[in-house]
């Protein structure tokens, strides 16, 4: 029994080598309990659990030989074909889980971790029922409960005609979240916080902000206690927060739901979708963030809980004797080319699209994914013997096979597909990511580069020009386009944007690893001071350097990427790696963003919706001359010496017209010659450092014609005085007194 209801475990057994005839006096033996199902041959296909009208069919590939049992022990003839073992029962399936159990010969040193008093979790089961409420210890105080998997039910989930949104990517606005994060501060005022369905009562947030995407940190199945240790620096229990180590692909996290594992995890499914459906109302399109480089059975030390008991060899990177490579940096590396599990991870993915109705992914180390698997064979791989084929587990693969078969799969071809295009064992791939055309990449590079000129580094003006026009200088060449690239300047594993601008150095004690964790090169510049309580001078810069910022990411070529809680201004105190923390840390403070001190968010807002409004500031292609051109601070005469500190250019828009964008991120101020427009004038519109409301002109500001005013005898003479560290836009528009 398991949380009251039955579990079916259905054992996989090795004999010794083709005794036929004991496996079928076996198979005579009196069952173990009362026959509640009737057992037939069942299909090898698909995997997982299937429901059919009268029964329920399981099929689970496994190497290992002979034959398979329940209950009712079944004859190895019938319910094997090739390497998959499978079997259909009838029967009363009411408040059913179920599990494996594969009873070969436990040898590590040979890859094999066959273990027949461990229950395993089925790879395809589509539900896990283990504990019921998140960060709470199971019975015994047992971290790792044991996991089964939901037996398939009918589906009545009415999805109201749901259909995807296939928004062009050159229009998306990604906005990076954690789903309990979201809303579990106590100020979000929601009924569920903390859940799927607490992320529903807060989507039209995120339609004010602008957002019309969403990518979810992990929502795969996770056990949160993985890591669970006392904390002697706060006085609590680290968690897996953020959940990047995946126990199964199919399940949704049942404790982000409001119900949790009740109703055999079926209400975590509903949830999920209901978050997917109430997204897509409001014009927001949803993104998975998924973990196939690892998963959370580790290394030689970790638990048995599916991949490895199932197959250890397959599912794994493995060296001649059995140690697990370890990619990853997490004990582990999923053996992401070998023909099984690519053909797992892309089942996975069109069941993500097909049935949660998801409209894509963001891989996580997505370098993994393109390394050769272990034992690899071109034949296996390709089908045909390649001349000079030599391989050694982990290499870099030029057209690799699961990159090949998303890419050109009919389902999955249509969705984004998103690639950190990086791992922990050296693999930097962006710009060359193995692409197909579809493939788009998490731009490292524009958040490492946009960091340093806005800081004021020499040598950068250049680059962060390139960055401006969507880093055609890594994907043009390619065939790609500047949506390739993801731009970013904050993610969940770094510095929000508040604290880039408050602290020179991580501050990871509350981690409970003596600040050993963690990046130490953040290119982060704290305004003169460290830490918050700082001079109000400095304070007035650091507002003033994260509207720098964020506007230089709205106005960039390419896909912006907000990370939750960067829209208010929300701290993390110096920590650039709060996955352990439960906390306030990595919690949404409502109550902040609510504040009047809050001017922040009213900027992110307004500029994240001009960004829409602009028809020139999410182009298909990369611009040219005809569209855009560079200025220094005299027209047409731009400074790209290494120690420029001042990029402007002028866009032309079909909407708005024209528009004049410069950025000084010099100690010191200037005043720029603007370019001659005969018939128009040049208007105010931002002005990073100006105070709120003043930094955006909108129409709703009080005294607004008066501020223009206050710059007129500069415009009139074609001038503008910028400040130290700041940025404006102009906008071209009649000269009525002309």
């Amino acid at each position: 029994k398991n949380n009251n209801n039955a579990v079916v475990v259905i054992v996989v057994k090795a004999t010794d080598g083709g005794d036929l005839d004991t496996a079928i006096a076996q198979k005579e033996k009196p069952p173990l309990f009362p026959p509640r199902f009737q057992v037939l041959r069942g299909s090898p296909t698909p995997f997982g659990a299937t429901l059919h009208d009268d029964g329920v069919n399981f099929a689970i590939y496994s190497l290992l030989q002979k034959r398979i049992t329940e209950e009712i022990h079944l004859d190895q003839l019938t319910n094997k074909t090739g390497d998959v073992w499978h079997v259909y029962l009838k029967g009363d399936f009411s408040d059913m889980l179920y599990g494996y159990k594969f009873d070969g010969e436990f040898c590590p040193e040979e890859g094999h971790y066959y273990d027949s008093s461990q229950i395993l979790l089925d790879p395809y089961a589509k539900a896990v029922v283990s504990r019921g409420e998140f960060g709470v210890l199971g019975p015994d105080d047992d971290c790792w409960s044991q996991m089964a998997g939901r037996i398939p039910s009918v589906d009545e989930f009415d999805w109201e005609g749901d259909l995807p949104l296939a928004f062009a990517q050159r229009d998306l606005v990604i906005y990076e979240m954690h789903v309990r994060g979201f809303t579990r501060h106590d100020s979000s005022n929601t009924e569920s916080r903390g859940t799927y369905l607490g992320v529903v009562d807060k989507l039209d947030h995120l339609k004010e902000l602008g957002v019309n995407c969403i990518e979810l940190m992990p929502c795969h199945e996770f056990n949160e206690l993985e890591y669970f240790s006392y904390n002697p620096v706060l006085g609590d229990y680290r968690l897996n927060y953020w959940g990047y180590s995946t126990v199964n692909y199919f399940s949704p996290m049942s404790r982000y739901a409001s119900a949790s594992a009740h109703n055999c995890g079926f209400n975590a499914i509903n949830e999920f979708k209901q978050l997917v459906k109430e997204a897509h109302k409001r014009g927001i399109e949803v993104l998975m963030d998924v973990v196939f480089n690892h998963t959370a059975e580790g290394n030689e030390n970790g638990p048995i809980l599916s991949f490895r008991g199932v197959d250890n060899s397959v599912f794994y990177m493995l060296a001649p004797k059995g140690e697990f490579y370890n990619y990853s940096g997490c004990g582990n590396t999923f053996n992401c080319n070998h023909p099984v599990v690519r053909r797992f991870i892309v089942d996975t993915l069109r069941y993500w699209v097909t049935e949660m109705h998801v409209d894509g992914f963001r891989f996580d180390l997505a370098s993994i994914l393109t390394r050769g698997s272990s034992l690899w064979d071109s034949v296996n791989v390709y089908g045909n013997q390649l001349e000079d084929d030599v391989m050694t587990t982990g290499s870099p693969l030029s057209s690799p096979p699961l990159i090949d078969m998303i890419s050109n799969d009919p389902i999955l071809r249509g969705v984004k597909l998103i690639a950190e295009a990086w791992d922990c064992g050296g693999l930097y791939q962006v710009g060359m990511f193995p692409h197909w055309g579809v493939w788009s990449e998490w731009n490292g590079k524009y958040r490492d580069t946009v960091r340093q000129f806005i800081k004021g580094t020499d040598g950068f003006s250049g680059a962060f020009a390139e960055c401006l026009c969507g880093s055609p200088n890594l994907y043009q060449e390619g065939g790609r386009k500047p949506w390739n690239s993801i731009n970013f300047i904050c993610a969940h594993d770094g510095f929000t944007l508040a604290d880039l601008v408050t602290y020179n150095d991580k501050h990871n004690l509350a981690n409970g690893e003596d600040n050993k964790d963690g990046d130490s090169h953040n290119n982060s510049w704290n305004c003169g001071q460290e830490g918050e309580f700082v001079s109000i001078s400095v304070k007035r810069l650091r507002k003033r350097q994260m509207r720098n910022f964020f506007l230089c990411l709205m106005v960039s070529q390419g896909v912006p990427m907000i990370h939750m809680g960067d829209e208010y201004g929300h701290t993390k105190g110096g920590n650039n790696n709060t996955y352990c923390h439960d906390n306030h840390m990595n919690y949404f403070q409502w109550d902040k963003k609510e504040e009047s001190s809050s001017d922040f968010f009213r900027f992110t807002r307004l500029i994240t919706n001009f960004r829409h409004e602009c028809e020139s500031l999410g182009l298909n292609d990369f611009p040219t001359a005809e569209r855009l051109q560079w200025h220094g601070h005299v027209p047409e005469t731009p400074d790209w010496s290494e120690t420029s500190r001042f990029v402007a250019f002028t866009m032309k828009d079909s909407v708005k017209g024209e528009l004049y964008i410069a950025f000084n991120t010099s100690h010191l101020p200037v005043t720029i010659m603007l370019p001659e427009r005969p018939g128009y004038r040049w208007d105010p519109l931002v002005d990073t450092s100006k105070p709120a409301p003043f930094d955006f002109l909108s129409h709703d500001v009080p005294e607004r014609e008066l501020a223009i005013k206050q710059y007129a005898h500069f415009l009139d003479a074609n001038l503008y005085p910028m400040l130290s560290y700041s940025s404006i836009i102009l906008l071209l528009t009649p000269d009525i007194s002309a």
